[in-house]
């Protein structure tokens, strides 16, 4: 990591250790002390693509001049314009930044700029990138049945130098793409803080 992701890494960590002495053992004061994948928000664009406990489904649907990138996770949908547009203005950030794609033979590029800064690069967050990361996927289809899948991260505000994930798509003819209902069944977040409301009652001073 450079000196800057270090920094950041080590303040996200101080961060939640005071998180936790604060809390005493509770498990939240408000929605802030839950992660943006507990609030059904987002876990980024490689959080989206990377496998994690359950709804790892992923499709691309071809229309003409876009593909669309679909994650079954948290529902996320990046719409990739395949005309040679530019990118958004750099002061145009989001969780998911901006994404434009482009034909390398037969191989789909996709580059995303303009991410936030507030999601990580791992399956189940990955620590926190900063807001200058740069990924630039690729989509080869290697036979009729599998694409092999490749991300190159290059952010010089967390790492000294890119690096490269890969791994293959195995084609499911029979996987259903389900509705992610977070928000409408995630009865967590309010389960959480109605119970600390609780306990702080049984416990006065707390």
């Amino acid at each position: 990591m450079s000196a800057e992701g270090q920094k950041r890494q080590a303040d996200l960590q101080a961060e939640a250790r005071a998180r936790r002495d604060r809390l005493q053992g509770r498990e939240a004061d408000s929605h802030l002390d839950r992660s943006l994948y507990d609030r059904c928000i987002t876990r980024g664009v490689l959080g989206s693509i990377l496998p994690t406990i359950y709804n790892n489904g992923n499709e691309i649907v071809q229309a003409p001049g876009v593909v669309v990138i679909r994650n079954e996770m948290i529902r996320e949908a990046r719409v990739v314009p395949l005309d040679g547009r530019p990118h958004l203005p750099g002061g145009m950030r989001s969780y998911m930044g901006d994404s434009r794609g482009h034909w390398d033979g037969s191989t789909l590029v996709v580059v995303t700029r303009n991410l936030n800064g507030l999601t990580g690069a791992g399956g189940n967050g990955g620590g926190r990138t900063s807001d200058r990361i740069v990924i630039t996927e690729r989509f080869s289809l290697l036979d009729r049945d599998t694409l092999q899948y490749t991300a190159t991260i290059d952010d010089p505000g967390t790492w000294t130098r890119p690096w490269t994930l890969s791994f293959p798509w195995k084609r499911e003819p029979v996987y259903g793409m389900f509705e992610y209902a977070c928000h409408e069944g995630n009865y967590a977040m309010r389960n959480i803080l109605s119970i600390s409301r609780a306990a702080e009652k049984r416990t006065p001073g707390k």
